[in-house]
């Protein structure tokens, strides 16, 4: 059964995350620090959004026989990218009202508006090429629960020790599938993607230009996120190699 593909997805499913957002700003959260709760209920949408994006959009491909690079968008895949569309509105007026402490929020709503041109261009311009995004959105959400139960437990802070275990716990596992989606998955992706397009795959359906701010989009996006996962790396190995000098010195 396909899903209900016309403009009013968008709103709707904004709406949804709004609403999701201040569940959580209002009930889940309100016991949490005024610091910490714009950005748990951030995450709440987040979550939301990775794990429901990653079997709808599977979901979307698999029923989709003639699935290509330049093939035209089904239903199912505009549904989804209005979903997502949806989901980065409602996380930029998250950044709109909350501003970071810590800054570093232009970066966030940089990502999420080059992201929305992406995914609206290919939803509402072209109405090809969802495959391709869709594929690669598989993997950039693979590891939505992960990462977001690892933002959440460090941002509950180190006064509440269940949150203390879980971030202790999640953290390699989420490094470690971060990496292998972001570092190897998603430059394959890219790669096959962007030698169709390169090769004239699409010339006849997507016009170049818009092609070409896709890959630049992508391209720039899974380096920031290398760039992320690989500071992670040398934080995380600096600090069990400070642990283990401590130690010694004890």
């Amino acid at each position: 059964m396909e899903a209900i593909t016309s403009f009013k997805d968008l709103p709707f499913f904004f709406s949804v995350f709004v609403f999701v957002y201040l569940l959580g700003y209002l009930y889940v959260f309100r016991r949490w620090s005024p610091a910490s709760r714009p950005l748990a209920s951030s995450c709440l949408i987040s979550l939301l959004h990775g794990v429901s994006a990653v079997f709808l959009a599977a979901r979307a491909l698999l029923s989709d026989p003639n699935r290509g690079f330049s093939s035209p968008n089904t239903q199912s895949q505009n549904s989804v990218l209005d979903f997502s569309s949806a989901y980065f509105l409602a996380d930029l007026l998250h950044l709109a009202v909350f501003p970071s402490p810590a800054g570093g929020d232009g970066l966030f709503a940089a990502h999420h508006a080059a992201v929305l041109f992406v995914f609206l261009t290919c939803r509402y311009l072209v109405a090809h090429g969802a495959c391709a995004l869709l594929a690669l959105l598989i993997v950039a959400e693979a590891t939505s629960a992960c990462q977001n139960s690892w933002t959440l437990a460090d941002a509950r802070g180190p006064d509440a020790p269940l949150a203390v275990s879980l971030h202790r716990f999640v953290t390699v596992p989420f490094y470690a599938s971060y990496s292998v989606c972001r570092c190897v998955l998603a430059p394959m992706l890219i790669v096959k993607m962007t030698w169709f397009y390169v090769s004239g795959g699409a010339d006849d359906v997507i016009p170049r230009w818009v092609w070409v701010s896709w890959t630049v989009v992508i391209v720039v996006a899974v380096s920031v996120s290398v760039l992320w996962i690989r500071n992670l790396w040398v934080l995380f190995f600096k600090e069990k190699r400070n642990s283990k000098i401590a130690k010694k010195i004890q």
